[in-house]
């Protein structure tokens, strides 16, 4: 998500339910608490907040407030239960799953109604397991991944394979959309990575689910939004955890062998072929500090010098990142043959090559340094109109001349994220809308900007946002927003395309009053089961 987020910030144990568990009875264990909420009596284990709801009105992109009835602090998914239940007997009152807080779009609000900060069962669950031979972690879905690598790493050597680049977000949180980042072209998205869930349905069920039991409800959850249940347990696949990684940077002057090395490397069938994680970024033709040639470089003692830039280069530079893992005990001559093979057949402009070893949990935490940077210069906390977005690769060299080289050739004061993605490993049964045809590009514009009037109005962020979308539409490009969020049911259909009836019938089997996730504004309160 943040590929090279520090130079921009520096300028501006419970074990698991048994698996023959599918429905759980959540008015079992009642050893608990009577919580009063707007006239409902919830026997809890965990907390009501009526006071104190400053926490879940707002959200990482700052642009949204919702204030809820109560937040809810959950101690274990029969509190969860209860909870859906009893907004299920009030006429109107919803309830929003919450992470760590980090929608751009209020997603995971709740006027008026109750917010699960789920974060209160994220030590619920923590188990490594070994099945015939493959290894898996049940992890809650309000741990956050940072957590996951740590307990996984540290503990057993072990690591999930799909990642996102910020890991301060939560499981439930990213299952519930894709989770994407520089080693989804090998493994596709963290949703491609799960194997079973513990899951919460709007009629206050707890279900047990996979590929092979209650499927529909496991692959609608998957990328569901939140629109289906709200997961309480995740079993991620893990694999042996590499102790180092060759960290590299590669810039390219022009798009296209930009887009051809990278749609070089994401498509080859053999592990020992590509690297391990391949990403990239546009970055701006200047010595902008925050957006230009200074943002590249992987440390201090590197130096970015234009002159091996191409004289025909245009407004905007490229530059594909690429990793590769190893162990400690590999020697180096036998790890530097591997990168100089691959590296050899890429096309990039010649000495603008940047290198760093770094061990694999600091390459997986670089943005928590940024974070706790941007959090001290007030930069974290300020509105971040991102946009995320996936492009069909018919249509990227298009939006590359419309949207890089012309309405973003100044840069965002962030990272221009883009990268190619393979629609063979995603899996059609999830709820993720996809652009058509095997490669796909994401486009992450991730914005940082100090807070008005010292940056630019999120207002006006906002309105280019949506000019880059017209820009989309009018031009036809087959493309869909990630994360994405809409005002109106009927654009949500667009979104969807032939998937939505398949959604809508998802929502009325395991929602069918529509309480849960309303901040996605995909459907409205009912009163009454409808059909």
């Amino acid at each position: 998500m943040i590929a090279y987020m520090e130079r921009f910030v520096q300028e501006n144990d419970a074990d698991s339910r048994p698996n023959d568990v599918v429905v759980v009875d959540a008015k079992e264990n009642d050893k608990d608490t009577t919580n009063n909420t707007n006239g409902l009596d919830i026997q809890l284990q965990g907390t009501i907040d009526h006071s104190f709801t400053g926490s879940a009105d707002a959200d990482f992109g700052g642009m949204c407030h919702a204030t809820p009835l109560a937040v809810i602090k959950p101690a274990c998914p029969h509190d969860i239960s209860r909870v859906v239940r009893a907004a299920a007997r009030s006429p109107d009152l919803t309830v929003a799953a919450r992470g760590n807080g980090h929608s751009i779009n209020g997603q995971a609000m709740a006027n008026g109604g109750l917010v699960l900060e789920m974060r209160a069962i994220e030590d619920y669950y923590f188990k490594v397991i070994d099945i015939g031979g493959s290894h898996y972690a049940d992890v809650s879905g309000g741990a956050l991944w940072e957590d996951v690598l740590e307990r996984c790493v540290l503990g057993f050597g072990l690591a999930p394979r799909s990642w996102t680049d910020y890991l301060s977000l939560t499981v439930g949180g990213t299952l519930s959309n894709a989770g994407v980042s520089g080693q989804a072209f090998r493994y596709g998205p963290q949703t491609s990575n799960v194997t079973e869930m513990e899951v919460v349905t709007g009629n206050g069920e707890i279900v047990i689910c996979s590929e092979n039991q209650n499927s529909e409800l496991f692959y609608g959850v998957l990328g569901g939004l939140g629109q289906f249940g709200i997961i309480a347990r995740a079993r991620i696949v893990l694999q042996k955890a590499p102790d180092m990684v060759k960290w590299i940077r590669l810039v390219y002057s022009e798009f296209d062998e930009f887009t051809r090395d990278a749609e070089f490397l994401v498509t080859q069938r053999e592990k020992g072929d590509s690297f391990d994680y391949v990403e990239g970024f546009v970055f701006v033709n200047s010595n902008d500090p925050v957006n230009g040639w200074p943002s590249v470089p992987l440390n201090s003692n590197q130096r970015f010098d234009p002159s091996h830039i191409r004289p025909a280069a245009g407004s905007v530079l490229y530059c594909l990142e690429v990793v590769l893992h190893y162990q400690r005990n590999d020697h180096h001559s036998s790890v530097d043959t591997v990168v100089e093979r691959l590296v050899g057949r890429l096309r990039f402009c010649e000495n603008l090559r940047f290198d760093v070893d770094v061990t694999y949990r600091e390459f997986l935490l670089r943005v928590k340094k940024v974070e706790q940077q941007a959090q001290a210069n007030r930069i974290w906390d300020a509105p971040h109109p991102w946009l995320n977005l996936f492009i069909s690769k018919r249509d990227i060299a298009d939006f590359d001349r419309v949207v890089f080289k012309n309405m973003l050739k100044d840069g965002i004061g962030g990272p221009m994220l883009i990268y190619p993605l393979l629609r063979s490993r995603w899996d059609s049964r999830t709820s993720v809308a996809l652009p058509e045809g095997e490669i796909f590009y994401l486009v992450a514009l991730l914005r940082f900007s100090p807070p008005y009037p010292n940056g630019p109005r999120a207002e006006d962020l906002v309105a280019q946002n949506q000019e880059i979308l017209r820009q989309c539409k009018r031009r036809g490009y087959d493309f869909k927003l990630y994360l994405p969020h809409y005002e109106a049911q009927e654009e949500w259909k667009q979104h969807f395309g032939s998937q939505w009836m398949r959604f809508v019938d998802r929502k009325e089997k395991f929602d069918p009053m529509a309480i849960l996730a309303p901040g996605q504004k995909i459907f409205s309160r009912r009163t009454e089961h409808q059909s």
